[in-house]
């Protein structure tokens, strides 16, 4: 039995949301081939049904914008009830060439071709997904705020951006979410006195809320692979991308640690995901967390860790264990545009 989902503000004048939403990348088939269309809207169906109403997308995630307005189409009453966030800055028509551009135009382009796709007049929550390192942030933003006063988008975001870079960004106009990679195995945004990497000591000063994205370690934390074989759907991600956590010598270190968490999952009596997402929400409560699944019963199972309390003992034990991750969340040569840093004007 599932408890009614745990709400709080996003930021400090955001809207009221689940603490933990939907990410949808892998219903499209990042790590795994996708589902047919009936199957992925009757995964969607069962998510609203059970109250997560907290979506979460991009346009860079292959079909996710074009099945969710398919989804619109069928369930046209139950767009308003649907808090739905999505992102622009990654180019992906070109998958051998792939460039981030976060220049008001192609937000301009992006957010006309997301509404189509989706078939909405609006988007609640827009991300600037990447800093192109081009483009001042202010212009950016200046394109979004025009946007948000056609009604086009409600609220705006960034993610994989600088500290300096979420500052001057709300100096325009308020920002109302990061979106960071967050878990056990990623706290690179927990820096202190860091002007590229302290998100979240600017982001709660600023009053912006945190989303974590792949607080499941992009799936390690699971305790779902077991070996190297588990990796070998042709579109995965985490293999085809070089990702380090998942290389060979790695791999087999960070399946030994999640065993090792998995034990103190264990002996709380919950599962291993249920474990580090409430590691996840008990590091403030203006932290959300967008865990991604296609199957209605591990959403469900996700959901049930906002009942999880941890102790400060379990706590300082799980924070110890994600020290021992095994190579670098990111390859070096995108690290760069995980921490964004925009021009000046």
């Amino acid at each position: 039995m599932v408890s009614p989902i745990t709400s709080r503000p996003l930021g400090k004048n955001g809207p009221v949301l689940p603490r933990l939403g939907l990410g949808l990348m892998n219903n499209s088939g990042a790590y795994n081939a996708a589902g047919s269309d009936e199957e992925r809207f009757a995964f969607l169906d069962k998510a609203y049904e059970i109250g997560e109403r907290f979506w979460d997308t991009a346009d860079m995630y292959m079909d996710s914008e074009d099945l969710l307005g398919k989804w619109f189409a069928r369930n046209p009453e139950k767009r308003k009830d649907i808090f739905l966030a999505s992102k622009f800055a990654i180019d992906m028509s070109n998958p051998a060439d792939i460039k981030i551009n976060s220049s008001p135009e192609y937000a301009r382009q992006q957010l006309a071709r997301s509404l189509q796709r989706m078939q909405t007049d609006y988007v609640d929550l827009y991300y600037v997904h990447r800093i192109d390192g081009k483009t001042p942030i202010e212009r950016t933003m200046e394109a979004l705020v025009e946007a948000k006063n056609q009604g086009k988008i409600k609220y705006i975001g960034l993610s994989g951006c600088s500290a300096t870079t979420l500052r001057r960004a709300h100096a325009v106009h308020p920002v109302t979410a990061v979106q960071m990679e967050y878990s056990l195995f990623a706290r690179d945004i927990e820096a202190v006195n860091d002007a590229k990497k302290g998100v979240l000591s600017a982001a709660r000063e600023l009053g912006v809320g945190v989303v974590a994205y792949s607080p499941l370690g992009r799936g390690i934390l699971t305790g779902g692979i077991s070996s190297g074989s588990d990796l070998e759907s042709a579109g995965d991600m985490r293999k085809n991308f070089g990702l380090p956590w998942f290389q060979e010598g790695n791999l087999e270190k960070n399946i030994a640690t999640v065993a090792q968490i998995s034990e103190v999952a264990k002996a709380k009596g919950v599962t291993t995901p249920q474990l580090c997402l409430a590691w996840i929400l008990a590091q403030g409560d203006d932290i959300f967390a967008i865990p991604g699944t296609r199957n209605a019963e591990r959403l469900q199972q996700n959901l049930a860790s906002l009942d999880i309390t941890l102790t400060a003992d379990e706590q300082k034990k799980l924070r110890a264990l994600g020290e021992q991750v095994a190579g670098g969340r990111t390859k070096e040569e995108h690290a760069s545009i995980d921490f964004g840093e925009s021009p000046e004007l």
